[in-house]
Parts: structure tokens; sequence; C-alpha cells
């Protein structure tokens, strides 16, 4: 394999993905600068925030760090700052005892939609170039991709 081959498709869709990589971690670095100084918090934290309000019922330590990808020990370390805020409580299972399920408390949960209210409207002026067209054309092709990644 050449690879000073010209613009094969290949070559083509590399600089696809760098360019994607680099839109999303320049989109990352706005919001986490956006979260810190708006809202004292951080991007990890609004994220398990976010896990905990999709599933109100609430989700165990091992369940919050499949969904967010992270380590138990990460998940420990954002759980603990947001209980000793008031922001969520951990209950043991009443299934099995050595499981763990956090929520958030009604502070929580008021909190993070407080602060959801700012990050969708940032995401909205992230995005604000982009056509109702350009938005239908993208989500088609990251379905696409979502449904044929390995």
């Amino acid at each position: 394999m050449d690879l000073r081959a010209p613009d094969s498709l290949s070559k083509r869709r590399l600089k696809m993905w760098i360019r994607l990589l680099g839109t999303t971690r320049a989109g990352e670095r706005h919001l986490r600068e956006y979260l810190r100084v708006e809202h004292g918090t951080t991007l990890p934290r609004f994220d398990v925030m976010a896990a905990l309000w999709r599933r109100r019922e609430g989700l165990t330590m091992s369940e919050l760090g499949r969904l967010l990808l992270v380590s138990g020990g990460n998940v420990t370390v954002i759980v603990d700052g947001l209980e000793k805020e008031g922001l969520v409580t951990r209950t043991q299972s009443s299934a099995d005892r050595r499981t763990v399920e956090v929520s958030l408390t009604e502070r929580g949960l008021a909190e993070f939609e407080r602060i959801a209210v700012g990050h969708e409207a940032e995401i909205d002026k992230l995005f604000s170039h982009l056509t109702e067209a350009d938005l239908e054309t993208l989500s088609g092709i990251f379905k696409r991709l979502n449904k044929d990644t390995p």
C-alpha cells in the first residue's frame, strides 16, 4: 500500500475521520469550558447526571460506568462529589446487598434540568450554521455508520 497515493477512497475516508474527530474534540472543548464557566461543573459530572436523569429509577455504579464508557473508579469519584453536594443518593439494592444504586435527588433533578437548558442552547449554537436538510443528511449518515460499525 502506497501511503502517498493521491486521493483514493481510502484516503478520503481517513481525511473524513480526522475532520470528524477534530470537530468532535473542538465541540467537546467548547462544552467543557461552557459548563466550567457558566455552571461551575464538569462534562463528566454533567454526563453522570444526564444518565441518571434518563433513568429516574436509578442505575448501579457498574451500569453508569458502562453507559459512560468509563472505569468504575472514575464513576465513584464523580458520584462521591455529587453525593456530598446532595445531588445524588446511593442506596443498597434490595436484590443484592453488594450492589449500590445511584439516583438523582430532587435537588439534583432540578440542578440537572437547569444546566441542561443552557447545554442544549450551546449545542444549538455550535450547529446553528447547519440547515434542517443538513441535519437530516448527517443523521442518516450516522445511523448508517452506527449500523455498519463492527
